[in-house]
């Protein structure tokens, strides 16, 4: 161990190829929201989810408002979100005017428990927007029968699972519309980016209207609508189009050093993988645990300043969203999954450029650190 070593616990991946890429639209002057990169990386990241459309954007968040004005929800409406979740998914519900209905996860997958979602289905709920967390994707299948049945729109959230599986179909073709992020500790990155990925025609025009001002695309500065500047740069998607390149390998990668620390782990009862549900092919963005017993409040917070001394930084779980300031008047009942997770749940170093040597060290500090707070006893 070489405590002059620092692992962060996320770094992006950037080649040679990244570089020629963006030199080369740096030097042909598209620069900015127009250019032979975007177009190229909207068709190849919509062949490579198998959708017909892909929109780019300028981060996740916008993705996500994206859709829901393109799908018309605004005051009145209501939006299942989960408990468990980045504050951009509840955020964007909010921007529409609508309100977001928290509803929790489910133990076995760590994404929205279809049961509870059926249940909080109102007369007002115009969607559900499920969020594959940390690369593992929700149950659509069940997410799509309960959608169909009451007549509402199902959005994705693979901002983190780009790459993922399930049952043979990939993220971004698993829900009626999807949203994806490529800020800069994301599977792919641009430094910031998104995109929307959608089989339905209608709302891809909308959300290109809406995307650029509301501007009409057959008659230059008319504006029929009020729209957004949610563009994308051709700078940015020329980086895109190589991490697309080389997103295969990446993907692979972090799930080759996710079995190292599952495997390097196996023996130790502190440390809970995360679960991954039968047909489904993770596609990890960040390695994460649950540290202790059910329960357990303080394990966790140890661990991570224990590993911080020891040169490995580490992040905690989420902060459950109806525990947070704007949404607290918004809890809809408990959430005792969310709650045991966001208490427990831990992040370790998770990108591509990690060598297996370097897995090995930090699997090796993670162990120390955990025998020195069994020496140490309860805080």
């Amino acid at each position: 161990m070489n405590p002059a070593l620092r692992y962060p616990v996320a770094r992006p991946s950037l080649t040679e190829l990244e570089e020629a890429y963006v030199l080369d639209a740096l030097r042909s002057g598209w620069v900015s929201s127009q250019g032979p990169y975007l177009r190229r990386f909207e068709a190849e990241f919509a062949a490579r989810c198998g959708t017909p459309t892909a929109v780019a954007t300028g981060n996740g968040t916008v993705a996500l408002h994206l859709v829901l004005a393109a799908a018309g929800i605004g005051p009145g409406d209501e939006v299942i979100v989960p408990a468990l979740t980045y504050v951009a998914t509840a955020n964007a519900v909010t921007y529409c005017g609508a309100r977001p209905v928290f509803v929790d996860v489910d133990p076995a997958t760590w994404c929205l428990d279809v049961d509870r979602v059926d249940a909080a289905i109102t007369a007002r709920t115009k969607a559900v927007l499920a969020v594959d967390l940390y690369g593992h994707p929700a149950d659509y299948p069940r997410l799509r029968e309960v959608c169909a049945a009451h007549g509402i729109l199902l959005v994705g959230d693979a901002a983190e699972s780009f790459g993922a599986r399930l049952g043979g179909t990939g993220a971004g073709a698993l829900a009626d519309v999807t949203t994806f992020s490529f800020f800069g500790n994301k599977i792919l990155t641009s430094g910031e980016g998104g995109c929307v990925t959608t089989f339905d025609p209608a709302l891809a025009e909308r959300m290109r209207l809406l995307c650029n001002q509301g501007m009409d695309p057959r008659r230059r500065y008319y504006f029929p609508v009020v729209g957004f500047n949610y563009r994308l740069t051709n700078l940015a998607a020329a980086l895109l189009c190589a991490q697309l390149e080389r997103g295969t390998a990446m993907v692979q990668r972090r799930q080759q050093i996710v079995a190292t620390y599952e495997k390097a782990f196996a023996d130790l009862d502190a440390l809970t993988p995360q679960p991954v549900a039968v047909g489904v092919e993770r596609a990890p963005w960040m390695a994460s645990f649950l540290v202790g017993p059910a329960g357990d409040g303080q394990l966790r917070d140890r661990l991570a300043a224990e590993l911080d001394r020891l040169g490995v930084e580490t992040r905690p779980f989420f902060v459950p969203i109806p525990d947070l300031p704007p949404y607290r008047s918004d809890r809809d009942g408990g959430f005792p999954v969310t709650a045991d997770l966001s208490r427990r749940g831990i992040n370790l170093p998770t990108y591509a450029d990690l060598t297996d040597p370097e897995v090995l060290d930090i699997a090796d500090r993670v162990r120390t650190a955990l025998a020195r707070l069994s020496t140490a006893g309860p805080a």
